[in-house]
């Protein structure tokens, strides 16, 4: 199976910054509408951010709207999520997305923890 490989969680301290990355496996695997979700202790899983490809139209969640930004390097074949002004509500586990008509993919998932 194609995976999608991400890179870039841990811990931080709140107020702090953290940015993650997101890779298809397989470099074939491109031209796709990528997000990532995330998964709070306790929560549902919840859409964060997502950028189409066709449109390059991006999506925030209320949330995150104004600290989180959601870009993509097509050079790279790369998405990323660029953390600010991190909040302890932020810590959940974060998945990476991508998907198209008939496809859908997912990262193993980031841990990131902000800490008081």
């Amino acid at each position: 199976q194609v995976q999608l490989v991400e890179s870039g969680g841990g811990l931080v301290q709140a107020g702090d910054s953290l940015t993650l990355s997101c890779a298809p496996s397989e470099r074939t695997v491109n031209r796709l509408n990528m997000g990532w979700f995330r998964r709070a202790p306790g929560k549902e899983r919840e859409l964060v951010a997502n950028i189409r490809w066709a449109s390059s139209v991006r999506y925030y969640a209320d949330t995150v709207k104004g600290r989180f930004t959601i870009s993509r390097d097509n050079a790279k074949n790369t998405v990323y999520l660029q953390m600010n002004s991190l909040k302890l509500e932020d810590t959940a586990v974060y998945y990476c997305n991508a998907w198209d008509r008939g496809v859908q993919y997912w990262g193993q998932g980031a841990q990131v923890t902000v800490s008081a």
